[in-house]
């Protein structure tokens, strides 16, 4: 079986999706990107000799191609989120990199990832679905914790999908973040914990706990109505509840079978000791 090359961006994602991959006995090249994958990744090569890792910067998409040749790899795959706003800053691109840039469209996450595909693809390189290997990880649906969304919440939720669904049919972002079905804070470059932390200091800054906007928020979290799943897919984890506690958000709504719940048990366990509800929904 030929190894599998992983492009690994930052958090926990290339970590779950290489434990998986070795589970089903692929050898791994992982291309490590300077500015995002976590350092860590190098002690998890040293205690495998099925995993190997090239650190490379984010600019360098040729140097990424020789790697994948020289190692063998003919499919790889994306795990772990590259900011967005890292297009903007002071990184440098090679020069298939930056013909890649002036041929876009527009520099949207779809448009950017899609072309990057094409020119991995050209070089005899398939990119496959990042759920690869992670697909019992994906949000099922129904309530996901001990407390369901209440009347209000669902009425936020109701509104928030709508919202959300028309930003994601732009690539403007995957999350926004209701209260009282008005829309506090939606989701850019700068992720969805930031877009919630964003909410939180709104709602803070209102001050009179009586305002027409009641305190509470409503996070919501879907996919692309056209969602490539080899790149960008929805995820939360732990630290998405923990962010939604200090922000005070109380209830969560995802997309079912489209959104990656990173340590299951942790996220419910976290949610209900903080009375947050969370559900799982199907959205056709």
């Amino acid at each position: 079986m030929d190894k599998l090359g992983l492009i690994a961006g930052n958090g926990r994602f290339p970590f779950l999706l290489l434990e998986a991959a070795r589970a089903h006995g692929r050898e791994v090249v992982v291309a490590a990107i300077k500015e995002e994958t976590d350092p860590e990744i190098d002690a998890r090569a040293q205690a495998d000799a099925g995993v190997r890792v090239t650190w490379l910067s984010l600019g360098e998409l040729s140097r990424l191609i020789e790697t994948f040749h020289q190692e063998g790899v003919t499919q790889a795959v994306m795990a772990g989120q590259v900011k967005h706003r890292q297009i903007f800053s002071s990184i440098r691109p090679d020069w298939r990199l930056a013909r890649l840039l002036l041929n876009l469209r527009t520099r949207n996450t779809d448009m950017l990832l899609g072309a990057v595909a094409k020119v991995l693809a050209d070089e005899g390189i398939e990119l496959v679905s990042s759920t690869a290997y992670l697909e019992p990880l994906l949000a099922a649906p129904g309530v996901l914790t001990a407390r369901a969304p209440s009347e209000a919440e669902q009425r936020d939720i109701e509104y928030g999908r709508e919202v959300a669904q028309a930003l994601a049919a732009f690539d403007l972002g995957q999350t926004v973040v209701v209260a009282a079905q008005a829309c506090v804070a939606i989701e850019a470059m700068e992720g969805t914990d930031a877009a919630i932390e964003r909410a939180g200091q709104i709602m803070r800054s209102l001050g009179d706990p009586a305002s027409t906007l009641h305190r509470d928020l409503t996070v919501v979290k879907v996919a692309r109505p056209k969602q490539d799943m080899r790149f960008d897919v929805p995820v939360v984890g732990v630290r998405t509840i923990e962010t939604m506690r200090t922000a005070g958000a109380t209830c969560l709504a995802l997309e079912a079978h489209r959104t990656l719940i990173f340590d299951g048990e942790a996220v419910r366990a976290e949610a209900d000791a903080a009375g947050i509800a969370a559900i799982a929904l199907e959205i056709r």
